[in-house]
C-alpha cells in the first residue's frame, strides 16, 4: 500500500531539497546527513519499488533511497506548509512546489539510506540477498517450495525467513496457514510439495485481498501515505481471534507464544500432528 501511494504521488518528480531532522533516521547512511542531503538535491524519482519489507525510490544513475519502516515508520505525503508531525524525522521537498514527502518514525527503529542499484534486477545492494515474495510477477513457486523444504525448522519460521520467501509477515503467515490447514509448527522437512504450494498460494491470496482492503491497520501507525487506515482486519480469520469460533468448523481459535509474538490457529482445522 505504501509503495503504491509513493508511486502515485512521488514518481516523476524532482527533489529540491532534503531536511534531516533527526540523525538516527539516516544512521544506515555511513557518510552522514550532509552527504545524504547534497546527493539528493536535484535528483529525479523514477519509480517507487519494493521487495519484502524494504521500499526504495529509484533515482537516475543507478542509485536509490532505501527505506525500512521498522515498527513505527511512516512515509506520508503532506501539503507543503502542513503542521509537522510530532515524530517527523526527514522532509523531502520537490521542485514543483507540490506536496512534500515526510518520513515519520516514533521509535526511530526504521531509517533511510542511499544505496547503489546492482544486478539484473537493479536491487539496492544491501538487500540483494532478500528473496522474491509471492506478489512478485517473477516469483517461482516451485523454487520457493524447495527452499522451504530444505530447512529443518518450523513452517512458520520458514515463511518469515526473508531470505527464503519475503513479504510474509506474522499476521499474513497465520492467515495463510489457516487457509492451507497447516499448523505453524509443522516441520518443514515433512512438508509435501502440494502443502508447500498450498500455503504459498494462500499467502498470495490473503495479501492480494488485504491490498484491496487498504491493508491491515490495528492503530494509527499502520496507514498509507495519505494517513488513511486499511480495513482488512475485519476479514481476518484467526489472527487476534483467540477464543472466538473458527469460521470453518466453529472450534475456538487458540493462541500460542511464538518468537516473542503470537501464533493464532484452529486446533481442529490445523492439527499439530505427531512430533
Amino acid at each position: 500500500m505504501v509503495r503504491a501511494g509513493l508511486q502515485a504521488h512521488v514518481a516523476g518528480r524532482v527533489i529540491a531539497r532534503v531536511e534531516v531532522l533527526h540523525p538516527r533516521a539516516i544512521r544506515r547512511h555511513a557518510l552522514g546527513p550532509e552527504d545524504f542531503t547534497a546527493r539528493l538535491a536535484g535528483a529525479r524519482v523514477e519509480a517507487a519499488r519494493r521487495r519484502g519489507k524494504y521500499l526504495w525510490l529509484e533515482l537516475s544513475d543507478k542509485e536509490a533511497v532505501l527505506a525500512h519502516l521498522g515498527m513505527s515508520g511512516q512515509m506520508l505525503v503532506q501539503p507543503e506548509g502542513a503542521p509537522d508531525e510530532k515524530h517527523l524525522r526527514v522532509r523531502v521537498r520537490f521542485a514543483d512546489g507540490g506536496p512534500e514527502l515526510r518520513f515519520v518514525d516514533q521509535r526511530t527503529f526504521g531509517g533511510l539510506a542511499l544505496a547503489d542499484l546492482t544486478g539484473e534486477d537493479l536491487l539496492p545492494a544491501p538487500i540483494a540477498h532478500i528473496g522474491r515474495d509471492p506478489m512478485d510477477p517473477a516469483f517461482d513457486p516451485a523454487a520457493a517450495v524447495r527452499a522451504l523444504r530444505s530447512r529443518r525448522t518450523e513452517l512458520k519460521r520458514a515463511l518469515l525467513d526473508q531470505t527464503l520467501v519475503s513479504g510474509v509477515g506474522n499476521i499474513y503467515a497465520d492467515e495463510a496457514l489457516w487457509r492451507a490447514k497447516l499448523h505453524w509448527s509443522r516441520p518443514t522437512e515433512k512438508l509435501t510439495n502440494a502443502q508447500g504450494r498450498a500455503v504459498l498460494e494462500a499467502a498470495t491470496e490473503v495479501m492480494a485481498e488485504a491490498l484491496k482492503a487498504g491493508g491491515t491497520s490495528f492503530d494509527a501507525l499502520y496507514v498509507n501515505v495519505n494517513g488513511q487506515s486499511g480495513y482488512f482486519d475485519r476479514s481476518l480469520n484467526v489472527y487476534g481471534r483467540q477464543d472466538r469460533p473458527c469460521g470453518r468448523c466453529g472450534t475456538a481459535i487458540r493462541r500460542e507464544p511464538f518468537m516473542n509474538r503470537s501464533s493464532y490457529f484452529c486446533p481442529r482445522c490445523q492439527r499439530r500432528g505427531r512430533t
